[in-house]
């Protein structure tokens, strides 16, 4: 049985093992994307190059067979660039958003289009589960927000936009109604204490994912009843004072303790608070700004100077964030700072490198053109955009909800959490635009009743092919055309549900990309 060793740990296989086999035993990770147990290798993607130690060469760990005495380097920096390029090659002509563009321009990243699906299908709790772990206040914001993200949706190039914003209030009021509305589920306390200057809507919403991570925050805010310039620039009408009330309470019900009438400056002063606290966070708004020199903290331009993806100020454990920094911003703007400030208190708290929140990858289609629209929202609702019948003040019915939700066109990647050349860019830090060409013109084939395919995401691996010639399709799929050129297809012109009878489940599930997933995820 051959020794061989891998990043210096030594392994035994049996006899016909691949490097892949060894590494695999030894733990340790090579991104595979065209390969597949129990199929030949195809070396296709070339994502699992690793080096020969004393040969010089790189070869593929899932087509090599592993030789006694073999010395294998795979995670160094100089095997990472081969294979961060590999992948950049295959992103390039990757056709696909892997996040939908109305996630991208929501300041706080919510995942709407899941918040959407969740609706259609009647699944409120799971609906509110989804908009909460973006939004603190999403009744409120449901109520005064701009929606750019409603800007951006792509349905609005068919007809008009998804209407997103009343569906987050919907959800978030009909779980209000409850009485006993959603609490997420918060870790054991972890004994650190945070202060807050400030309970409007970036001070509430720090708080808020900060009692998520475990830690407790108290509030200071010079005025009579918490919201700040959600209770000072809008009106009843605009902003039921009940509904915000709710929402606060939502939020002080857990690990949060709320003290009103209360200026932080001389009692209690910036400096009292970091010695009683394991760290501060500035959100008191432009006025916060105003007694930033006061306080000891550097100021720039518009307001108090942060670290831009950090929140951090020159001060040793204090951060600021929201219109303390920005001077003027929209109130989701003001309430994303404040759940990404608690991402980098969490950090800081407990010791960490503090870096802030982590981008999410995500490669984009871009500006489609009409005909490209009118094909990716086949599979959508053909209800017009409707105003809740009942008026704005009353907002939507659970029917008008389903309707208006169903009309989603499911932009975003359809296997987001499982995508692996998705995995492998981010892990490798790939460019998705390094070599960028001119792209694919979309296209989907929704024949099959249950899959769907998207041409643009396949990467010509085969791991389909050979499942159905394995399984014994009758027609199976193969590859048509030439050179670049070369797509996948079903013989003789047939379609896709001719040509899965049988293992349309494991092609989807072998599929690194979604070229070929399920309709309804």
């Amino acid at each position: 049985m051959p020794k061989l060793t891998i990043d210096r740990r030594q392994v035994e296989v049996p006899p016909g093992a691949t490097i892949l086999d060894a590494a695999r035993k030894l733990g340790v990770d090579i991104p595979t994307l065209c390969f597949l147990e129990g199929y030949e290798p195809s070396t296709s993607c070339l994502v699992c190059m690793v080096k020969i130690t004393g040969q010089n060469r790189l070869v593929p760990a899932c087509g090599t067979a592993a030789v006694e005495g073999m010395e294998i380097e795979s995670e160094t920096e100089e095997v990472h660039q081969v294979r961060r390029t590999a992948l950049e090659l295959l992103l390039s002509d990757h056709l696909g958003d892997c996040l939908a563009p109305c996630q991208f321009s929501c300041p706080a990243q919510m995942d709407v289009p899941l918040m959407l699906r969740q609706i259609a299908a009647g699944d409120l709790h799971e609906a509110i589960v989804t908009v909460k772990r973006d939004i603190a206040l999403p009744a409120v914001l449901g109520r005064i927000c701009p929606a750019p993200c409603e800007k951006v949706c792509r349905r609005k190039d068919a007809d008009d936009a998804v209407a997103i914003c009343l569906l987050k209030r919907y959800v978030a009021d009909v779980d209000l109604a409850t009485g006993k509305p959603y609490s997420p589920q918060c870790p054991p306390p972890t004994a650190k204490r945070v202060a807050i200057v400030g309970a409007g809507p970036t001070g509430l919403a720090a708080a808020y994912y900060l009692a998520r991570q475990g830690h407790a925050s108290m509030i200071f805010d010079e005025n009579p009843q918490p919201g700040g310039r959600l209770r000072s620039e809008t009106t009843p009408a605009e902003l039921p004072r009940d509904v915000l009330d709710a929402e606060i309470r939502t939020i002080t019900r857990l690990a949060v303790e709320l003290h009103a009438d209360t200026r932080v400056g001389e009692q209690p002063s910036l400096g009292d608070l970091g010695d009683r606290f394991d760290a501060v966070l500035v959100a008191g708004g432009a006025s916060a700004a105003g007694q930033a020199e006061a306080w000891g903290l550097p100021v720039a331009k518009r307001g108090i100077q942060v670290e831009s993806e950090t929140f951090r100020t020159g001060v040793q454990g204090v951060f600021a964030a929201g219109n303390a920094i920005r001077g003027k911003g929209l109130v989701i703007r003001s309430a994303a700072d404040g759940k990404q400030a608690a991402v980098a208190i969490d950090q800081f708290l407990r010791g960490l490198e503090v870096t802030g929140p982590q981008k999410p990858f995500s490669t984009k289609i871009g500006r489609m053109e009409k005909e490209e629209v009118a094909l990716m929202s086949a599979g959508a609702a053909d209800a017009p955009r409707r105003e809740p019948a009942g008026g704005l003040k009353t907002g939507f019915s659970p029917q008008e909800a389903a309707e208006q939700a169903a009309r989603c066109m499911h932009c975003d990647c359809r296997a987001l959490h499982s995508c692996k050349l998705r995995e492998y860019a981010a892990r490798y830090h790939a460019d998705p635009r390094r070599y960028r060409a001119a792209r694919r013109t979309f296209q989907q084939d929704t024949r099959h009743p249950q899959v769907i395919y998207e041409s643009g995401k396949c990467i010509d691996c085969g791991l389909c092919i050979r499942i159905a010639s394995a399984a014994g399709e009758a027609l199976g799929l193969t590859f048509v055309g030439r050179g670049f050129d070369v797509r996948l297809g079903v013989p003789l012109d047939g379609s896709l549900a001719d040509a899965l009878q049988k293992v349309a489940a494991e092609c989807v599930a072998a599929c690194p990309t979604a070229a070929l997933a399920w309709k309804d995820k």
